[in-house]
């Protein structure tokens, strides 16, 4: 069979019940010939029969045309099923796969691209060397945006949470992986403590749980002396980082302290996935999640400068 007779085909493997339509969506309205597959409430064990199934019918020309995009709320799940994916493909029955579990790496990326971004912007220059401090960052976005941070050679990124075990395994993990010892944990959940997590901090980034206050105005003024850069990842009122507008863009928060809220995020979110979907479209084969959403965003940013 021709290549040309190939239509592109994007088969969705969610871990929840029910697929998000967001993603699905997006790929619709970039490629207008896909054809989309959607399995819900996915499990590990049921990766092998739907990887094999999606990767022979079409014979070595066609199984490059067949993208996957993995997706689901539960990070450990998302990772297994991505790891039986990987398992099962072998020369020339290999597949792109997009890992993006409910929007979490693109969002990650963008809030890291865009700390950098207003970095630059103030004449600070780039991210290594700088101390960075993640709130509440045990989850998806944080995780991401820590491991992020770290190989872009921060002097120190604290991770914070309410419970110190879930920070110092989420810090273990991302110094094991990156060969480094600069991701240190941090139990918050006074003010207090969060002030304490920022008072040597020059980018602070929440990536908490919608409508969850993190970091108090007074808290900021009094304990962040050495801040430059805030950013939020949360749109949805009372918002992460009190007194930050989600549209707020390289702005003044307050005297010499200068955020990015969540829409300013979330605008460069949509594009980098965009950019992903093309990418794995464009790609034979490989794993296109949170580092390959990173490198898009910061080419963006050098593109724009």
């Amino acid at each position: 069979m021709s290549e040309q007779r190939f239509k592109p085909v994007f088969i969705f493997i969610d871990t929840d019940k029910h697929a998000s339509p967001f993603d699905i969506l997006m790929t619709i309205d970039l490629v207008p010939d896909v054809m989309v597959l959607k399995y819900e409430n996915v499990t590990p064990e049921d990766v092998e029969k739907i990887v094999y199934d999606a990767l022979f019918p079409r014979g070595p020309k066609g199984v490059k045309f067949t993208k996957i995009f993995v997706n689901g709320s539960n990070l450990e799940v998302v990772n297994a099923v991505v790891e039986k994916i990987k398992k099962c493909m072998f020369p020339p029955f290999e597949l792109a796969v997009i890992v993006d579990p409910r929007g979490s790496y693109t969002t990650a990326s963008a809030a890291v691209v865009k700390t950098l971004e207003v970095t630059q912007k103030l004449g600070l220059g780039v991210i290594e060397g700088k101390n960075v401090t993640v709130l509440a960052g045990t989850g998806p976005v944080g995780i991401a945006a820590t491991w992020l941070y770290a190989a872009e050679k921060a002097a120190k990124v604290v991770v914070t949470s309410r419970d110190f075990a879930k920070a110092q395994k989420i810090a273990s993990k991302i110094n094991d992986e990156l060969k480094t010892d600069v991701v240190k944990p941090f139990q918050a959940r006074a003010s207090e403590e969060v002030g304490k997590a920022i008072e040597d901090a020059d980018i602070v980034l929440a990536t908490g749980a919608p409508g969850v206050q993190l970091l108090p105005l007074n808290t900021l003024k009094t304990y962040g002396k050495r801040v430059k850069v805030v950013a939020d990842c949360n749109a949805v009122p009372p918002y992460g980082i009190e007194g930050l507008d989600p549209k707020l863009d390289g702005k003044e928060v307050v005297p010499g302290v200068y955020g990015v809220g969540a829409l300013a995020i979330g605008t460069l979110k949509n594009k980098i996935e965009a950019e992903l979907i093309k990418k794995a479209l464009q790609e034979r084969k490989g794993i296109f999640d949170f580092r390959a959403a990173y490198e898009i965003g910061k080419a963006m940013l050098s593109t724009t400068k």
